[in-house]
């Protein structure tokens, strides 16, 4: 799940010099954003996009920020959204604001940006990361925000981007990672809330896309599905969606032995938050080694989950044979309330995916392509052939971002410019 990107490398050097190192507090900054990110209680009166508070955010590339600038004044947004049940809850993000004119045809595009897989811990919310650009508060609680390259990027050329928090990143509550329903109204309720934002640049009306990678690649796709249902005002023009995380069955064995066995719990957190009824039995499944790796993933970032967990195997979390025990009760009704393809998306999508992605599998990938294609919407598949490398530092999967993220942000301009589309359906 998205997550980790090009900074992977990094995150597991970082790591290991931190080895031996006394573990940090939960949420080690939390003080300083404590105000904000607690949200009223009761919600105020309102429909999902609508905006709960607002204030300045600072925005750097590294701690300092002396060493760069984003090009755009950046706004943190707390918003009404939904969770995987239809319930009101507050979300925060960033409102990027670009400094830039945009050089394409028509008003000013946004782009509802799904991040990758930060952590589950408050303090590795991304509207925090972008006021830090390093996270580090003791121990081995460090995080880099790897997405700031993107942005940095797409602000520069006049896009305007909203980047949600999801659900429990960064406020109370657990996040929800990978949840299907509560990543969508995340990002789509942002487009919202951005919109509504007062002083910007945007067009009420103005045309929207989705962007993803991994863990956002798996919301920016659920945003293309739900977006005709749940958002339906919006002017949908596109969607990447970069190695979406689609089938959480096919994802579970990928894990094991990786870098990146630590988002398994966080996986599992994330369903036993938005579906208590399963809890217990859940927790039954579990070994106390098991019990405790969720207890501790659930207040880390990934920095410090990839140093805790990395290279272990699943089975000794479980009670049960891991592969038996995704096609059980309830693992396998709640993986397949999170599958992808069921609905079709209003709007163009590009889907792309390494061959041999040990992390998120190609063949989920580029099954939820052909569903969509089965649909009649307007797919582009692209695989990349990037040959297989440390498989277990997950490098295919990390690297990729990186090489298709310009391909990718010109099939995103072309889109707000009406570009026609490629759909390569059938072919692939």
């Amino acid at each position: 799940m998205h997550r980790f990107g090009g900074v992977l490398a990094a995150c597991l050097l970082i790591g290991s010099l931190l080895a031996g190192m006394p573990a940090a507090h939960a949420d080690g900054d939390e003080p300083q954003y404590a105000e904000f990110y607690l949200p009223p209680d009761p919600l105020p009166p309102g429909k999902p996009g609508d905006l709960i508070r607002t204030e300045p955010s600072r925005l750097v590339l590294e701690p300092s920020g002396q060493l760069g600038a984003i090009m755009a004044t950046g706004t943190r947004i707390m918003y009404r959204s939904t969770d995987a049940r239809g319930n009101p809850v507050a979300v925060t993000g960033t409102y990027f604001e670009p400094y830039n004119d945009w050089p394409g045809k028509g008003p000013r595009p946004l782009i509802s940006y799904a991040v990758g897989t930060q952590g589950q811990g408050n303090q590795c919310a991304p509207s925090r990361q972008f006021n830090q650009g390093i996270h580090y508060s003791g121990g081995w609680d460090i995080m880099v925000n790897y997405e700031e390259a993107f942005i940095a990027t797409m602000v520069a050329r006049g896009f305007a981007i909203v980047m949600t928090d999801y659900e429990g990143l960064g406020t109370p509550g657990m996040h929800t990672y990978v949840n299907r329903v509560a990543e969508a109204a995340a990002v789509l309720d942002a487009a919202r809330a951005a919109k509504k934002l007062p002083g910007t640049s945007l067009d009420p009306d103005g045309p929207v896309a989705f962007w993803g990678y991994s863990q956002g690649g798996g919301a920016a796709a659920s945003a293309a599905e739900l977006a005709s249902t749940y958002a339906p005002e919006l002017h949908v023009v596109g969607t990447y969606a970069g190695a979406p995380v689609a089938d959480l069955k096919e994802l579970f064995p990928y894990t094991d032995g990786s870098a990146l066995v630590g988002v398994v719990g966080y996986a599992l957190n994330g369903e036993i938050y938005a579906y208590p009824e399963f809890a217990d039995l859940i927790r039954s499944k579990l070994t106390q080694r098991g019990k405790d790796m969720l207890e501790s993933v659930s207040r880390q970032c990934v920095g410090q989950t990839i140093v805790d967990f990395m290279f272990r195997h699943l089975q000794p979390y479980f009670t049960e044979d891991i592969n038996v025990l995704i096609e059980e009760e309830p693992f396998k009704s709640l993986f397949e309330m999170q599958k992808l393809g069921k609905y079709k998306p209003n709007a163009p999508v590009l889907i792309n995916s390494n061959r041999y992605d040990p992390l998120v599998p190609w063949t989920a990938a580029n099954q939820l392509g052909r569903d969509w294609c089965d649909k009649g919407a307007d797919v582009e598949f692209r695989t990349n052939e990037e040959p297989p490398f440390l498989n277990k530092l997950v490098i295919n999967h990390a690297l990729p971002m990186l090489v298709d993220g310009e391909p990718a942000m010109q099939w995103i301009a072309a889109r707000f410019n009406g570009e026609p589309t490629a759909p390569n359906c059938g072919t692939y």
